[in-house]
């Protein structure tokens, strides 16, 4: 078997398993709308912006990080099935494959990222709806800022991926994972300006926001996606990409290592 055939197997099993997942396409897609209509729609009558952020509608200034969360959070649980691929012999199946564990390792990154990229392109499509119906105005959705929407989020997409699948190659149960996912999770969520502008942060907040890769990519979507961040997106692009590269090498290893 060629590695390439080895990744498109893989890459193509995770797909098929997501597509016979509906109530996990539902939730993830329904969640965010909550999030954005619900938390936003009630904080955003009681919070105006100053700088920036100016005239900017309080839902229209959270969705980039709302598009951020879905993507953290399907990412990273992704790597659950990894868990139980384990208990029902399927990883030992594909590691006795001959194929390198890193080709293992890119087949299931590419499988969790088209599944996250697929719910944020619904999202995107909401967006777009929400934001002609006047539910968000300022938001700007043309070709090329969807375009590179989808392309910082692939790179975050693959950054978390690889988080996920590491905290599944090292641990035996579903609940673990669970835990440890969630405890990893919420911080790098709430850390990470998603729901609050980054100027005039208290300064004890300040360095657990500016150390989280997470920020930069929600910066870099509001960016492309308002057209105001607050650092320039070629520092945030560099950020995110350093955070995959750094965190497809740590999984690679990762996976050399799994015991089954």
């Amino acid at each position: 078997m060629s590695e390439l055939k080895g990744i498109y197997a893989l890459w193509y099993r995770e797909f098929k398993v997501f597509q016979r997942e509906r109530s996990r396409v539902v939730s993830s897609i329904v969640n965010p709308i909550l999030w954005l209509l619900i938390i936003g729609g009630g904080l955003g009558s009681a919070v105006s912006f100053t700088g920036i952020f100016s005239g900017i509608n309080y839902q229209t200034f959270i969705f980039p990080g709302i598009l951020i969360q879905t993507a953290l959070f399907s990412s990273v649980f992704f790597g659950v099935y990894i868990v139980w691929d384990k208990k029902i012999d399927f990883m030992k199946e594909v590691l006795v494959a001959p194929m390198r564990r890193t080709s293992i390792f890119v087949g299931k990154i590419l499988g969790g990222s088209t599944d996250t990229l697929i719910q944020i392109f619904i999202l995107l499509v909401i967006g777009f709806a929400f934001m002609n119906i006047g539910i968000m105005p300022g938001l700007q959705m043309n070709f090329l800022s969807v375009f590179s929407s989808m392309v910082i989020l692939f790179i975050t997409t693959v950054g978390l991926v690889s988080i996920g699948l590491i905290i599944g190659s090292q641990m035996e149960s579903p609940e673990g994972f669970q835990l440890i996912g969630s405890f990893l999770i919420f911080p790098m969520f709430f850390l990470s300006g998603a729901l609050f502008p980054l100027d005039r942060l208290p300064s004890w907040l300040s360095p657990f926001i500016l150390v989280n890769p997470v920020t930069y990519a929600v910066d870099a979507a509001r960016g492309m996606l308002l057209g105001k961040s607050q650092f320039s997106l070629t520092f945030d692009f560099m950020i995110v990409t350093l955070f995959a590269i750094i965190m497809i090498l740590i999984g690679t290893y990762a996976f050399k290592k799994m015991k089954i």
